[in-house]
Order: structure tokens, then sequence, then C-alpha cells
């Protein structure tokens, strides 16, 4: 029971043993007047009430880049922190290039040198082609002008290859991000000696979070990709977020007899983080009906009932209870109730039915009555 409610209870008790003192007394007491704020009421709704299988687990980025080093070196610089957002290609770090710079200059030199031999064994080539059209030289000789022509050429692409690596390696000094994204972690520091395969940072794409999840077996019917679901978010009360089944896998566990799937959910405004515990239902057979808090439902006697606030005063009414909403923990409401009508939830169904209850505007200290 809130603190606010507990003392109107309190006042509202403490009033009417007053006005018990005489029959006088009672034949003219008023009422007591139970002042109640909102959050001790709820409205009854339309909402999207939906009978698919319920789905729970712990959002994670859908990209995460594990980004470790691709050649060995001291870390000269370290530009981002964790928390940083970055663009795609945006540099993280670099690391020292001396010892490859060298090796990519002896490479270059590499291609240099088999570029002119190829260059010279080519024309070796057209002038042993021409004589030999002539019959002025050896079919050997012919022969053997070709096979140095291949040689050389042979060895123009190995060159090529050996520069090409070489600047891969010059490259990959300089740390860059694969995609836009947020820098959640840093391995390395200025100084650090790092060598290939050394974890350095890891990127998230916050973008679209995603979560992996499994339902029964006997529910696979119920689902398909592209259907969609709607989570009830740790951190974000009262709000509902929405995404849609991106995969289904083709085989359910064998001991467990269960199938899992993912779930991609747009994230607009980077709201969400990866570790929030989410759950939430498929949208299947989803159809838009009354409903309310079960925190508003009294089902303690032998049927469910609520607090009805009309005219300022308190009735109970007796309802038929359909669907439950684990996901939003909303219960649909068959018979008994319009939309629009006020009911009390929580501690306040402990007020007497008929008794008379003014709410108060949220941040207003103004009662008003239903």
């Amino acid at each position: 029971m809130s603190r606010r409610l507990a003392a109107a209870l309190l006042v509202a008790s403490i009033s009417l043993v007053a006005c018990k003192g005489t029959p006088d007394a009672n034949a003219t007491a008023t009422p007591v007047t139970v002042q109640l704020g909102p959050e001790g009421i709820a409205v009854a709704q339309m909402t999207t009430l939906a009978s698919g299988p319920i789905l729970s687990g712990t959002l994670v980025a859908d990209r995460t880049a594990q980004i470790r080093a691709e050649v060995p070196g001291s870390v000269l610089q370290v530009l981002r922190d964790p928390g940083a957002v970055v663009a795609a290609g945006t540099s993280l770090a670099k690391i020292d290039d001396r010892a490859i710079s060298d090796v990519f200059l002896s490479a270059r030199s590499g291609l240099a040198a088999a570029e002119a031999a190829a260059d010279l064994a080519a024309r070796e080539l057209a002038r042993a082609e021409k004589l030999g059209a002539a019959g002025a030289i050896a079919e050997r000789d012919l022969e053997n002008a070709r096979r140095a022509d291949l040689v050389a050429k042979t060895a123009q692409y190995d060159a090529r290859a050996r520069l090409a690596q070489a600047q891969k390696q010059v490259d990959a000094t300089n740390v860059l991000t694969p995609y836009a994204g947020i820098v959640s972690e840093r391995f390395v520091n200025p100084g650090d000696v790092v060598a290939p395969g050394a974890p350095l940072f890891v990127v998230v794409d916050p973008a679209t979070m995603k979560l992996e999840a499994a339902i029964p077996a006997e529910q696979l019917a119920t689902v398909r990709v592209g259907a969609p679901v709607r989570f009830a978010v740790t951190g974000y009360p009262g709000r509902t977020f929405e995404g849609r089944i991106a995969s289904i896998n083709p085989a359910a566990d064998p001991q467990t007899r269960q199938v899992r799937l993912s779930v991609k959910i747009p994230n607009a405004g980077n709201r969400l983080v990866a570790g929030l515990f989410a759950e939430g239902r498929v949208a299947a057979n989803a159809r838009e009906t009354l409903t309310l808090p079960a925190a508003a439902i009294d089902q303690r006697g032998l049927s469910p009932a609520v607090l009805r606030l009309r005219g300022g005063v308190t009735e109970k009414v007796e309802v038929t209870l359909g669907a439950r909403d684990q996901a939003t923990d909303r219960l649909e409401i068959t018979k008994g109730l319009a939309a629009g009508d006020t009911v009390l939830v929580g501690a306040a169904l402990g007020i007497a039915p008929g008794t008379p209850l003014q709410v108060r505007a949220a941040g207003d200290s103004t009662p008003r009555g239903n």
C-alpha cells in the first residue's frame, strides 16, 4: 500500500469512528471522502491482445565486432575510449609501422625489378618469334625465349602479390572500425606490444537489437519468420517495443524439445542497450479487446470483481475474464465493464464499496471525482 493511500484510509477510519459517538451524530454524519493519487487507478482500454508464444531473454546487439590486431607491433596511440560513437572507418588506434614499412619498401623494389625483367623477357620473346618466323633461329632457342618470358611473368605476379600483402599490413597498423557503432570495450593502452590476433576493441552497432529465445516445439505452428513480437523491457516500465522474428532454427533441441528463434528489434534513438532483460509475446492471432492491468482484478471471491469509480463513489462490479497477456500483465474483460471505466488497483482494492472517493491528477493537489 502506498504511503499516500494508507494515510487517506487512516483518515477515513478515524473520521468514521468519530461519527459513531451518538445516534444523533450518525443520523447527520456525512460520509468521509477518500482522496487517492493517480497511481491507485487504471482505465479500461481497448488494447491489442496476442495469444502467441511468450519469449524472454537478454538483449544483445545484432552486430558486434571483435576487433583484433592483424600485425605485430607496439601500440603508439589509442584514439577512442568506451562509449565513443564512431562512424565506419574511424581510426581507433595506431600500431608502430616501421618494421612493416621496411617490408613494404622491399616489396615495392622487388616489384619494380620483376616488372623490368618481365618487360625484357617480353621483348626477347617478340624478337625470337620474329626470327623464328624467318627461320633465322633454332626451334630450341624460341622455346627457351618462351620459357623465360613465362618465368618472368610469374615472378612479376608473385612480386605484385607480395607488395599487396605488404600494403595490407601497413594499412592494418591503422586500426579502423568496420561499421558505425559505439565502442563498448577497449583492451589496449599506448605502449602495449600486441601480436596478431590480440583483442583490441569491441564495437557494437546499436541500431538493431536481437533477442535469442526458445519456444516449445508444440507451439512452432504459431510462429513464422516476419511475425511481429511485442516486448516489455526492464528499465522502461509501461513501454512496449516491437520487433520481428528474423530466423527460426530448423531443428529442435533433442533434450528440451524446444526450437530456438531470433528476433530483431529496431532501436530508434539507441534507447535499448545490450544486457537488458526483455519479455514479450509473438503477436499471433492478435485482436483488439478490452483489458485491465491484472492488479485491478480482485479474485479473492467466488467471482472476479473490480472496484469501479462512478459518480465519485466506489462500486463493486463482477467481471468476466478472458485471455491474459503475460508480456504486459493485462487481462481481457469480456463482460462487466466498458472502455473508459475507471477502476481501483493494487492496495486501493481494500477500500469498501460505496466509499466517496476523489482522484488527484498527477502534479495537482485538486481532487476530482468520476
